[in-house]
């Protein structure tokens, strides 16, 4: 589970074996947050390799958990609303963002990882997938992490990432030499996995940022397009008060930490949206947009109660990013469809499986029911 264990406390007097080392905690992180891109969407097909074959390879890693993602397995559900401050309305003609609008929001908060019985880390990367229920039927999901770029640009880079990074059975740990050869073809994972490396590691899902890493694209009532890239920020204080200590006897403390917070008083997120200019990479989630661009604080998420997965509710939702009210489109960025198609794959294969208790299922159902 602790995927960025190695990056979070490289030395930079390491020799460059080491560093080589450090970096392959990165291909684990792709494997983590994007989980079964690999084995979806077809791109992954030619020759022998099949997207069975690679969904066997995740499974293999990780184990047998029937019923769980493959990612992002270990999860809490959650619900509340989001409440618009109507400034969205300039950008885009999304329902949702009219002035005064309440929407009702459920969703889930998640760690990056196949296995879901594993104790939490405080250096894991964390998520949080909403789906936002408007009227007449139209939904938006969106699933955010908390890094500030993504590992890869492609999916292709993905896919030889993800062989670069294949564990040696001799070893359990990935060629050096491969590694060096995938990041010398791939500058912009160097780069990206430099940012990931210095981002800061809150003390737990409440006071963390979490961002949408693809582009997107508002529309407005004039047909106005604006690409975009939003982040929920949080407005609880931001601490980096590690739970290491506590986590020692409860395995489940970042979740358990979120349940006890929403039980006091609802979390509160801020929906930010940053407004892109022309020249602005659209279809390269490894490169951030300049920090001089303009934001919007287009409202609120407030989460009022949590419950542990089970039938019916967060469990049995596919967060698609490409689930998306008239207002919203997708971009350019090659990853979006990648993992819609996969998000499509992990969900059909799941939902014929046989189902075991939620593995925060010690987590106490706070406010009212899902």
């Amino acid at each position: 589970m602790s995927l960025l264990n190695d990056l979070a406390g490289a030395d930079p007097g390491l020799s460059p074996r080491s560093t080589y080392f450090r970096l392959a905690a990165i291909g684990v992180l792709v494997a983590g947050t994007t989980g079964a891109f690999a084995y979806a969407g077809g791109w992954l097909s030619p020759g022998d390799l099949i997207q069975a074959r690679i969904v066997d390879r995740f499974e293999q890693v990780n184990g047998p958990h029937p019923g769980f993602r493959r990612n992002h397995a270990k999860g809490l559900c959650l619900a509340g609303r989001f409440e618009s401050s109507g400034r969205g309305a300039r950008v885009s003609m999304a329902s949702l963002f009219g002035a005064g609008r309440v929407t009702p929001v459920t969703g889930r908060i998640a760690l990056a990882g196949g296995q879901p019985y594993a104790a939490d880390a405080a250096t894991t990367v964390r998520s949080l997938a909403l789906r936002f229920h408007l009227p007449d039927g139209e939904e938006w999901r969106t699933g955010n992490n908390d890094i500030p770029v993504f590992p890869v640009r492609t999916p292709e880079a993905f896919y030889a990432q993800l062989l670069a990074a294949k564990p040696d059975p001799a070893t359990g740990k990935p060629d050096p030499e491969a590694l060096k050869a995938f990041f010398a073809a791939h500058p912009e994972s160097a780069k990206a996995a430099a940012l990931i490396k210095a981002r800061t590691i809150t003390s737990g899902f409440a006071d963390d940022t979490f961002r949408s890493l693809n582009a997107f694209r508002f529309i407005a009532a004039d047909g106005t397009r604006t690409p975009i890239r939003w982040a929920f920020v949080p407005e609880q204080a931001a601490s980096v008060e590690s739970p290491a200590e506590r986590a020692r006897a409860d395995k489940n403390v970042l979740f358990d930490d979120f349940d006890s917070a929403v039980r006091r008083a609802p979390v509160h997120w801020r929906l930010v949206v940053t407004l892109g200019q022309p020249g602005d990479p659209t279809a390269d989630a490894t490169l951030p947009w300049p920090v001089e661009r303009r934001n919007l604080d287009i409202g609120t998420v407030i989460v009022a109660a949590t419950q542990p997965e089970a039938a019916g509710n967060c469990r049995d939702v596919n967060f698609d990013p490409l689930v998306l009210p008239a207002g919203i489109i997708g971009s350019d960025d090659p990853l979006l469809s990648a993992r819609s198609a996969a998000y499509s794959q992990s969900f059909t294969r799941r939902a014929g499986e046989p189902k075991a208790p939620s593995a925060v299922h010690d987590t106490s159902a706070s406010g009212a029911g899902l």
